[in-house]
């Protein structure tokens, strides 16, 4: 008996023991662009778009540019607002650890080639009594041979109440990355999200919105 409840608890180990290839990406992933690269980000969402320039080369006040509003040019009040609203933004590695905020104890390998593994695991649970985490669902597809996240998908499980009188009944946010290149790092290429819901019955909670990253530019190479 001591011998059977030897091996379920070495069982249960092993089963909790994130891969260390997938541990290994996840130190080194960043949400957002590394820093000293410039690109063009294109927002889409609700019959409204933006087109907007980072330009790492510039100082940090200055280096957003609102280039298209709902696919025309600005106009003086509408690039003096976004001016004003957003010239404090901030690009280069200052977004949260996405690897922090995952309990890579339950780690599920859905699918292996020698190419690509699909993980799926929970969230940890807020501290702050936030509930909505046990409803979430990552699942991120590691490129073997670079090491590199190539999609970091964020889902619910199904239909669930994160606070009274709301109900979500899908929410899906989905970030693809390029593989690297020679000197060029793996990029974003795009955030898609999507929501179905409704508050107090009467309220519509759906959106869809597209974030999409272009024109990417180092700094050193101008």
């Amino acid at each position: 008996m001591r011998l059977l409840f030897f091996f379920v608890t070495l069982a249960v180990g092993l089963r909790a023991a994130p891969p260390p290839q997938l541990k290994a990406a996840l130190d080194a992933f960043q949400t957002e662009a590394p820093a000293g690269w410039s690109f063009t980000q294109t927002t889409a969402g609700e019959g409204k778009s933006t087109v907007e320039r980072f330009d790492a080369t510039k100082a940090a006040f200055e280096r957003w540019t609102l280039v298209q509003q709902d696919g025309r040019p600005p106009t003086a009040d509408e690039a003096q607002r976004y001016t004003e609203g957003h010239s404090r933004r901030s690009r280069g590695g200052t977004a949260p650890k996405i690897g922090g905020q995952l309990d890579l104890n339950t780690v599920e390998i859905i699918a292996d080639s020698p190419e690509r593994a699909t993980y799926r695991c929970r969230l940890k649970t807020s501290e702050a009594g936030d509930k909505t985490a046990d409803f979430l669902r990552a699942t991120l597809i590691l490129h073997k041979p670079s090491k590199t996240i190539e999609s970091f998908e964020l889902a619910s499980t199904g239909e669930f109440k994160p606070t009274f009188g709301v109900k979500i009944a899908e929410m899906r946010t989905t970030m693809t990355y390029s593989l690297p290149a020679g000197d060029t790092p793996s990029l974003p290429q795009k955030v898609a999200v999507r929501v179905r819901g409704r508050a107090f019955l009467v309220k519509s909670l759906d959106a869809d919105m597209s974030v999409t990253f272009s024109n990417y530019e180092h700094a050193a190479s101008k």
